[in-house]
């Protein structure tokens, strides 16, 4: 699948696959700003991604997030097919003491899948299933 990728800063790294076989395609920090307020860490790309209709971008930290003290502010990004704007990432701090990313680092990554198209329908019961309601740790794990 080919997707359309804008440099939005000269600077920018267009997205690659580190390795053979890889899932997610590398993100490179360009930019870097602290919000105070809201404690936040954000990250620019310096990249806008034209996500294919019936596709969405998911964005994932890095297995190197373990050796900072940060953590991905929503878990898991969403990139929309209608989003044209620069993928940014938000980091909270898991220790207000630990390092961080720096500009040129790479910083999480992307993947790029298909997803369906749901029509919820409503109705006054479900089926009945072994596990019915039962949920955080019901099933003794």
């Amino acid at each position: 699948m080919k997707v359309n990728v804008k440099k939005l800063r000269p600077d920018a790294k267009i997205p690659k696959y580190a390795s053979p076989g890889d899932a997610g395609l590398d993100l490179t920090a360009t930019t870097y700003s602290y919000n105070v307020l809201h404690r936040f860490h954000e990250y620019g790309t310096g990249l806008a991604v034209a996500i294919p209709e019936g596709h969405m971008g998911l964005i994932f930290p890095r297995s190197s997030i373990s050796k900072k003290s940060l953590a991905l502010a929503n878990a898991v990004g969403v990139i929309d097919s209608g989003y044209r704007g620069e993928v940014k990432l938000r980091f909270t701090d898991v220790d207000q003491f630990g390092s961080v990313y720096a500009v040129g680092d790479k910083i999480a990554q992307l993947i790029i899948v298909p997803y369906p198209s749901i029509e919820l329908n409503e109705v006054t019961d479900l089926d009945e299933t072994s596990r019915g309601e039962g949920g955080f740790g019901s099933t003794g794990e």
